[in-house]
């Protein structure tokens, strides 16, 4: 067999804040999935070219109208943020912070591809803290600048006290406009290493990763910049990430670098040592491509086509509600071989709608599609497909005065809207990030092969409140009346 190749980026699609770690041969990761349940998945790789979805750390974090999109509330752009993934003594463990809830979460288990994890709460926010365990100790290293350092109970059910709690260093502030954020923790060969990202005012005036060491674990720290590149890409710095070693000893780095709309998409890179500091890349630079020592193992997708022929109420783990789901308000089952989504409360519109089922879309570009069965949907109704972000498009079935219109819609309303002859519509939006262009297009038809373009196309923008790449979304919600329906005959996707 031949040995696998690493081609950057590894994910052309949103998986940032990854945190990696080794564990035998095999490699696992987390990322930020905020708002989207279940929520931060565990991916595994054992040739860190392929990666599985193989669980996730949590169904929901909290009941509430925030997570449960009630009441005018949601938490688009919260949630988990920035995991830190860790292993020690047979235990597996991630921490991340909720800043809608101000409270920090640590799960643990000692099966991490099972998907069943228990969990401390602490009350405030440790900012995108990283544990590190050190000679029977817990430690957390947290917040942005001003860098702290809190001790825990050695299990981690608690705040240690008596035990280490206080700034540990403040990092520069002059032509800086991100000071240091993004903590991950290691102790290697007796030195203690905390990497961050930070974005300077000066020189590129991108992001970029530092390192500080020392040889105590309260100081005094050494500082470097250990990787300020680009790829290439519109200045767009590689930065924040994880290292981590391979089980002969060599080893590796994952970065992400935000790429627009599509979201933040991860690199990897070989890493070496010289006067104990670590070295990343080749050159200073993310190769954009470059044979691992591994044998390459199976293939496995971050975005699927699903046929919906379940025969049981379980998605594919590629699969994420947007929000909290309403599980008695969706099935595969009611009528086998479809996805039945039955409005489950009203909505203003699609950011307020429930039961969003969404994946992620991928570069440089990529197709979604849909058949929609219109046959139970009630005056009000909309159902179909969204380009999901803050800034949206959607293009679906709406019912009014119980006639069906095939419309298209963005965030300033209806842009073109056809009246629907039959109870079948198929409708598909396209996708294209190729250097950033950034542009939805929609389409529909009513027999499945002879398509046309509806509305006009969406300029897709990354923005803060959303805090993530442009998703595609299954939806279906009412605006008069609950009780209506609308089954999904397929969800089709094709990358390229």
């Amino acid at each position: 067999m031949s040995k696998a190749v690493i081609k950057n980026p590894i994910f052309w699609s949103d998986v940032p804040d990854v945190d990696v770690i080794r564990v035998g041969n095999a490699f696992y990761m987390v990322s930020t999935t905020m708002h989207v349940m279940p929520g931060c998945p565990v991916m595994k790789s054992t040739d860190l070219v392929n990666w599985e979805i193989q669980s996730y750390i949590y169904d929901t974090i909290e009941d509430n109208d925030g997570y449960n999109l009630k009441n005018g509330q949601n938490v688009y752009g919260r949630g988990q943020w920035a995991t830190s993934l860790r292993y020690n003594n047979g235990t597996f463990y991630a921490c991340f912070v909720c800043n809608d809830m101000k409270k920090t979460y640590l799960y643990y288990t000692k099966d991490i591809e099972s998907g069943d994890w228990k969990r401390y709460v602490y009350d405030g926010i440790y900012h995108d803290m990283s544990l590190l365990f050190d000679d029977g100790r817990l430690f957390m290293f947290h917040q942005c600048g001003d860098i702290r350092i809190t001790e825990l109970k050695p299990d981690g059910s608690g705040i240690l006290e008596g035990g280490i709690n206080q700034l540990l260093f403040s990092t520069p502030k002059e032509n800086i406009g991100l000071r240091c954020e993004g903590c991950h923790a290691y102790k290697v060969n007796g030195y203690y290493y905390l990497i961050f990202i930070e974005w300077p005012k000066d020189g590129n005036e991108r992001r970029r990763e530092v390192c500080y060491r020392s040889k105590e674990l309260l100081g005094p720290y050494e500082r470097k910049i250990i990787m300020d590149d680009d790829m290439g890409y519109h200045n767009k710095g590689v930065a924040q990430g994880a290292f981590f070693d391979t089980a002969d000893g060599q080893w590796f780095a994952m970065l992400f670098q935000d790429h627009d709309a599509v979201g933040r998409i991860p690199c990897i890179m070989p890493m070496t040592w010289e006067d104990g500091w670590p070295v990343l890349g080749v050159d200073g630079k993310v190769p954009h491509e470059f044979e691992t020592p591994f044998e390459e193992g199976e293939k496995f997708d971050m975005v699927i086509s699903d046929d919906f022929n379940h025969s049981e109420n379980k998605l594919a783990n590629q699969w994420q509600w947007n929000h909290n789901p309403d599980n008695e308000h969706w099935s595969f089952t009611e009528r086998p071989g479809y996805l039945r989504l039955t409005t489950a409360q009203l909505a203003a519109g699609i950011i307020d709608a429930r039961n969003t089922l969404t994946q992620r879309t991928e570069g440089p570009n990529c197709t979604c599609e849909t058949a929609v069965l219109t046959a139970g949907m009630k005056n009000g109704d909309f159902a179909g497909l969204v380009a999901l972000q803050s800034n949206f498009g959607t293009v679906g079935v709406k019912m009014e005065e119980n006639k069906k219109y095939i419309v298209m819609s963005d965030k300033t309303g209806e842009l073109e809207s056809v009246e629907l002859k039959g109870d079948k519509a198929y409708v598909k939006i396209y996708f294209d990030y190729e250097d950033s262009r950034d542009i939805a297009e929609f389409f529909y038809s009513e027999d499945g092969e002879s398509w046309k373009r509806i509305g006009r196309e969406l300029k897709m923008l990354y923005t803060l409140d959303h805090f993530m790449g442009y998703r595609i979304g299954l939806y279906n919600y009412a605006t008069k009346s609950l009780g209506g329906y609308a089954d999904f005959e397929y969800f089709g996707y094709k990358r390229g």
